[in-house]
């Protein structure tokens, strides 16, 4: 086997790590130890900066002292593969500055002498190109050249199919959790340890029994008319739809403050009512009777029917527009508390299945006249009790004109009276009122 640090060439032998041509023939092989002799030359310090002469030889590292080279152990001082000269005459100047060295830390340049210093700073002779690099003994990858890095494999292939495997993996986690929330059963509640399945009564889900409305012996009768309330309404000018917009709005919103107590008591939560205006009269009116406003009950909507109101306001003194129009906004917000309480809607049907008209209209008096009552209970509300106003209402509405739907004008001033008057709503109690008082 030939020594690890010399090959052949046309010249003779050369060291491999310095390119020097050995002076003699080749080396005899190995004693019986493994040792290889010294070849007949002196040794050569480059880590010392020793310049060689012309008849310097190289000689190996004593074999205790023998550093590990860059694939094995070498003997003598390791040569940095990345420190190859380039093949012809050396050039010109100082030697070239080399990287620096392939082991341990980077090298210090001793002062003056151009080269790295340092365990590993050897490099080979300027004058002499190295032999091809055949290989390190046992095999090994080559070294790595000084002047760049070699070439990597591409793993481009390896990182997309462990991308598409780690994508994989996640959506069949995340279907596997969304399976387990889906498919998992629910737990019954049990609140404070109790079963809901052995405490349910079925009676629950029959629908509540038909509450049968008397309108004579009603409920409502039996509460205090409510208390009066704050109520700062806007000047109204009749001829402006805007004006009375504004107008019945807050006449409607004061009359909601004044009937909630009595819908507390009752424990009776109904939707508040819409108010609105129209410039359309009703096909029903005609010279002698018409429609100043109307209750729609299935729509929840008061609608005041302005071209009637106008014309009945050419009669009303300026000073009493709002009190006289209030009045009226509050016989229609009557209905709608007829309605939440139920008594509405047995009216109807009480006059659907009147067995004559005369029935029939009497039905509808009472109805009208306990709204005339509610009317009475609002202004007194709504207004100074210590004023004029229900004499200013009943001097426009209730002096003449006898009318079979709303009754006479008599029994109107009545009920309206017995409503500002009265102390529960008991005295609007219409339908429990002699026929005389509802004609």
């Amino acid at each position: 086997m030939p020594y690890p640090c010399w090959s052949d060439d046309e010249d003779g032998t050369v060291d491999d790590r310095t390119g020097d041509t050995a002076a003699q023939g080749p080396l005899p092989g190995p004693d019986r130890h493994g040792d290889h002799p010294a070849p007949p030359s002196p040794a050569i310090s480059r880590a010392q900066g020793d310049t060689p002469t012309p008849e310097a030889t190289w000689a190996p590292t004593d074999p205790a002292t023998a550093v590990p080279g860059t694939y094995g152990p070498h003997r003598g001082t390791p040569v940095d593969p990345r420190a190859v000269a380039p093949a012809g005459p050396p050039p010109a100047g100082p030697p070239p500055a080399f990287p620096p060295p392939f082991h341990g830390a980077g090298a210090t340049p001793a002062p003056g002498s151009g080269y790295p210093t340092g365990p590993y700073a050897t490099y080979p002779h300027p004058h002499h190109a190295p032999a091809p690099w055949t290989g390190p003994p046992g095999g090994g990858p080559p070294p790595r050249a000084w002047y760049g890095l070699p070439a990597q494999r591409d793993q481009s292939g390896t990182i997309l199919f462990l991308s598409c495997v780690a994508a994989v993996v996640a959506v069949v986690s995340l279907v596997a959790g969304v399976s387990i929330v889906v498919v998992a059963p629910r737990q019954p509640d049990t609140p404070n340890g109790v079963d809901v399945a052995t405490v349910r009564n079925d009676d629950l889900r029959a629908r509540p029994n038909r509450v049968d409305v008397d309108l004579v012996d009603h409920p409502l009768y039996g509460v205090a008319m409510p208390p009066p309330v704050d109520c700062a309404l806007p000047p109204l000018d009749v001829d402006s739809d805007a004006s009375w917009e504004a107008f019945a709005s807050e006449a409607g919103t004061c009359l909601n403050e004044l009937w909630i107590p009595v819908m507390d008591e009752l424990r009776l939560f109904p939707d508040l009512p819409e108010i609105t205006v129209t410039e359309e009269a009703l096909d029903t009116d005609t010279e002698d009777a018409f429609t100043l406003a109307y209750y729609e009950s299935d729509r929840g909507l008061i609608t005041v029917v302005l071209p009637n109101v106008r014309e009945v306001s050419e009669f009303v003194p300026e000073d009493e527009q709002e009190i006289v129009w209030l009045a009226l906004m509050g016989h229609e917000y009557a209905h709608h508390v007829q309605h939440a309480t139920g008594i509405l809607n047995v009216s109807h049907e009480l006059r659907r299945t009147a067995g004559s008209q005369a029935d029939e209209l009497e039905t509808l008096r009472r109805t009208e006249l306990q709204a005339e009552c509610m009317a009475g209970v609002g202004l007194r509300g709504l207004t100074d009790p210590d004023g004029d106003a229900l004499d200013v209402v009943n001097r426009h509405f209730n002096e003449g004109g006898d009318l079979d739907t709303h009754g006479s004008a008599a029994n109107r001033d009545h009920w309206l009276r017995a409503g500002w008057e009265g102390t529960t709503v008991a005295g609007c109690n219409t339908y429990d009122a002699p026929v005389e008082r509802v004609a």
